[in-house]
């Protein structure tokens, strides 16, 4: 009699399991808005989630310790005259995180470590170039202050936002709404879905599309795609059937699918969250109660489902903890956070091991918080892989950068105004900096962006700029 052979993997075994119950975030108010985005941002100090406000969008920010019931009171980021649509954390600054909306801007925010005492209202920088909604927002992984937006008018815009200036308008790329958009692992190409069934390859540099697959999946349903650590494209869609169903694309051969499997009948869009450092590609539907978790080789079949976490609750959207916040001594390896209509969920995966030393195996250095590149080195040519960092001995954060906000143009000459100590957590070791008056008039943005290889500058860049990350 022949044995079935068991493929062999280290995480073979991974579980998630929910918190406790004071460990959750109650009373919150999460957005009812109708857009395929996680409505939650997260990274190791802080939790954002974009939440019901009258007159106007606004989200929600905790320090991750803040747990248990939170005041209706509570202090929220307003700013937006329309609801908010995408939240995103930069990569590089754990206190600067960006907000799309409704009101076709994008804010950029300095988030203080401690707990404000009324609503933040004033954005570090606005930025302004889309004519519709902007849906979607994401920070570039390596370069420093290189922040992407994209609209309802079918625009890709890339932005510095350590000067408000926008870098490169991608206005020809897309003939329809763009569902989503995501980098590479240093950020050289993107890929991006659209209504028009197709998914892209973009080199945003040379605006050239290098590679498309038209209907990856036949359905009519929205597409997600990511790149994998290795090049290769993953998406979630639909087939003629309205089965959900996951794929994973060779660009060297981008006609057919390397593996492609289908899951089940559900309406809801497969979010795909991935941790290059495992290979899981983790998928959240929204308005399923479950988490399925694949993990993907070098090999055939190349997508191999490990398990799936169950729970009662749909979930209305879903944060992803990075990899440097994650407790190494618990040999944790993901952790989600499960938005339900009025609370927040944090989901622990974890691969069960007996040992109490570091687990080599499970943690292989990752990316930190330093950027590899400024902004004007990306936009000039330049590639850098990101910067890693250990975990063995656990992340330790690093010194907060203090962001020096002026007004482009305005302040440029005159001397600093009324200076005040920073809040931040590095306040004992960093100079006073100068904070900028109240509402004074709006900046306009340079015109000398026109000829670096995107469309010309339209007039109404940003309200404000945050100028160079100056380390403490």
């Amino acid at each position: 009699m022949s044995r079935r052979v068991v493929r062999q993997s280290k995480f073979r075994h991974v579980f998630g399991q929910p918190v406790k119950a004071d460990q959750m975030y109650e009373d919150i108010r999460v957005s009812k808005v109708t857009w395929d985005s996680s409505f939650c941002a997260v990274n190791p100090k802080f939790l954002a989630i974009i939440v019901e406000s009258g007159g106007g969008g606004a989200f929600m920010v905790l320090p991750l310790a803040k747990t248990g019931r939170v005041d209706k009171n509570y202090p929220l980021v307003t700013g937006h005259t329309a609801p908010v649509l995408d939240i995103d954390w930069s990569p590089h600054n754990d206190n600067v995180i960006a907000s799309a909306s409704e009101d076709t801007t994008v804010m950029v925010w300095q988030i203080p470590d401690h707990v404000p005492v009324r609503n933040i209202t004033e954005p570090a920088v606005t930025l302004e170039g889309h004519s519709k909604r902007v849906g979607i927002i994401t920070w570039h992984p390596t370069a420093r202050n290189v922040l992407l937006s994209a609209g309802g008018d079918n625009l890709l815009i890339l932005w510095n936002v350590g000067t408000g200036e926008m870098l490169l308008m991608l206005d020809d790329l897309h003939g329809d709404l763009i569902y989503n958009v995501g980098w590479n692992h240093n950020g050289s190409l993107l890929v991006t879905t659209c209504k028009d069934k197709h998914v892209r390859i973009i080199d945003p540099r040379q605006r050239r599309v290098l590679a498309e697959k038209i209907k990856p999946h036949e359905g009519a349903r929205p597409i997600r795609a990511i790149f994998m650590a290795d090049g290769k494209i993953f998406t979630t869609g639909f087939s003629k059937m309205s089965e959900r169903q996951l794929a994973l694309w060779d660009l060297k051969n981008f006609e057919e699918p390397i593996a492609l499997q289908e899951m089940d009948t559900s309406n809801g869009v497969l979010l795909p969250f991935y941790d290059p450092d495992s290979s899981i590609v983790y998928l959240c539907g929204k308005g399923d109660s479950s988490i399925r978790y694949f993990e993907i080789t070098a090999e055939a079949p190349y997508v191999h489902y490990l398990n799936t976490y169950s729970s009662k609750e749909p979930q209305r959207g879903m944060g992803f903890m990075p990899k440097r916040g994650l407790d190494v001594s618990k040999c944790e390896i993901a952790r989600f956070f499960k938005l339900h209509e009025r609370k927040c969920e944090p989901i622990v995966m974890t691969v069960p091991r007996k040992s109490d030393l570091f687990q080599d195996d499970l943690y292989p250095d990752t990316p930190g918080p330093e950027p590899a590149l400024e902004a004007d080195e990306w936009l000039a040519g330049k590639d850098a892989e990101p910067i890693l960092i250990s975990l063995r001995d656990g992340y330790v954060p690093v010194k907060n950068r203090e962001l020096k906000v002026t007004r482009k143009n305005i302040l440029d000459n005159k001397p600093p105004v009324g200076p005040r100590r920073s809040h931040s957590a590095c306040d004992t070791n960093s100079s006073v900096s100068a904070q900028a008056p109240p509402q004074p008039p709006r900046a306009t943005p340079s015109d000398s962006l026109g000829s670096q290889g995107g469309s010309p500058v339209p007039s109404g860049g940003c309200g404000r700029a945050f100028l160079g990350v100056t380390p403490c």
